[in-house]
C-alpha cells in the first residue's frame, strides 16, 4: 500500500543515499537521492549530506503516504545498541550518533507523517544480506553471507534464516578477516585483512606499485578487459583473496551461498572465477567447497533495499 513505506538510508565511504521503499522492495520513483561523503569531509559536511538526502526522500512522500519505519545501513564498525558509527573510510566520524541525527531530521521534517516509526541501524553488510535474502540472489536460502566489494569490503550473515548481528552489530565483517598469504597493512590497524588486499582502492594501489598508470577501479577494469597483464594480476589477486576468506568463513559457519555486490565486484565476470579458485585451492574440507558464490541480483540498489528490509522484514532481525 502506498502509505506503508520505509525510509531507507545507506551510508558508505564515498556516498550516502536515501529513498522511500515499498513492501515489495521497490524504490518509490522520484524519492532516491545521493550526496558524496569521502575521507576528506568534515563531520559537519557529512551530517549535511545525510540531512540533504533524508529531507529529499521525505519530500517525495505521496499525499496519502506514511513512513512505517526508518532503516539505516552504515559502513562499519558500528555500536549498534548506542546508535553510533565509526566508518573506517570516514575518519571524521568516530562514535558518531547517526541514529540520533536521523531521528532528529525525520521528526523535524515529517513528524506528522512518521508517527512512532522506529529507527533501526545495522551495518551495511548485514543490510546487503537482508536484501539478497528478501528479493535477490539468496531467496529461500537459510545460511547466507552477503558481501560488498567496493571502496571497502563489508559483509553480513543470515544463519538459520535469521540475521546474526552480534552483540555490537559487527558480526559478518569479512573485510577484516585476515587472509592467508597476505601482509598488506589495513586502515583498521591490522595486517593482511581482506579489505586491505581486495577492495577497489587497494587493488588499484597494488597495480600502481607494479607499474600500472591508471588511478581508478573503473580504469583497472578497462585495462583488464584490454588484456593488460598488471590489471589482470591485480583482479586475480583480489578474487583469490576473497575466495580464501569465504572458504575460511564457510568452515566456521557452514555457508550455503555467498552473494557479492558492490561496484568493484562488477569489474569483470572473471572475478567470480578467481573467487572460486581461491576457495577450491585453500579449502580442504568437502563441506567448505560446496558453498556457491553468485553476483548480487540487485546491482546498486541493494544497500537501500536492505536498509528498507530492516523495516519491512523486521521478523528476520
Amino acid at each position: 500500500m502506498p502509505h506503508d513505506l520505509a525510509l531507507a538510508i545507506d551510508l558508505g565511504g564515498t556516498k550516502v543515499e536515501a529513498s522511500l521503499v515499498d513492501r515489495e522492495g521497490t524504490l518509490l520513483d522520484g524519492s532516491r537521492s545521493r550526496k558524496s561523503t569521502g575521507a576528506a569531509k568534515t563531520s559537519d559536511e557529512l551530517a549535511a549530506s545525510v540531512r540533504a538526502v533524508v529531507t529529499s526522500a521525505l519530500a517525495a512522500l505521496p499525499a496519502e503516504g506514511r513512513v512505517s519505519g526508518v532503516g539505516i545501513g552504515a559502513a562499519g564498525p558500528i555500536r549498534q545498541a548506542e546508535g553510533l558509527v565509526s566508518p573506517l573510510n570516514l575518519p571524521a566520524w568516530r562514535d558518531y550518533p547517526l541514529h540520533e541525527l536521523v531521528s532528529e531530521i525525520v521528526h523535524e521534517h515529517a513528524a506528522d507523517l512518521v508517527a512512532d516509526a522506529p529507527v533501526t541501524l545495522r551495518m551495511d553488510g548485514l543490510c546487503i544480506t537482508l536484501a539478497e535474502h528478501w528479493v535477490g540472489a539468496a531467496q529461500g536460502v537459510g545460511n547466507v553471507l552477503g558481501m560488498v566489494v567496493s571502496t571497502g569490503i563489508g559483509g553480513g550473515l543470515i544463519l538459520g534464516g535469521h540475521t546474526v548481528p552480534g552483540p555490537t552489530g559487527n558480526a559478518g565483517h569479512i573485510g577484516h578477516v585476515e587472509v592467508a598469504g597476505f601482509d598488506d597493512p589495513c586502515a583498521c590497524g591490522g595486517r593482511g585483512c581482506l579489505e586491505a588486499v581486495a577492495s577497489g582502492p587497494r587493488s588499484v594501489a597494488w597495480a600502481r606499485e607494479q607499474g600500472w598508470t591508471g588511478t581508478t577501479g573503473e580504469e583497472l577494469a578497462e585495462s583488464y578487459a584490454a588484456g593488460d597483464g598488471v590489471a589482470r594480476a591485480a583482479i586475480m589477486r583480489s578474487g583469490r583473496a576473497i575466495g580464501r576468506a569465504i572458504g575460511s568463513v564457510t568452515a566456521l559457519v557452514d555457508l550455503e551461498l555467498v552473494a557479492v555486490g558492490g561496484g568493484f565486484s562488477r569489474a569483470t565476470p572473471d572475478l567470480f572465477d578467481h573467487i572460486r579458485i581461491g576457495i577450491d585451492e585453500h579449502s580442504g574440507l568437502e563441506f567448505t567447497r560446496k558453498v556457491r558464490v553468485v553476483p548480487s541480483l540487485l546491482s546498486d540498489i541493494g544497500p537501500l533495499v536492505g536498509a528498507a528490509a530492516l523495516v519491512h522484514r523486521a521478523d528476520l532481525l
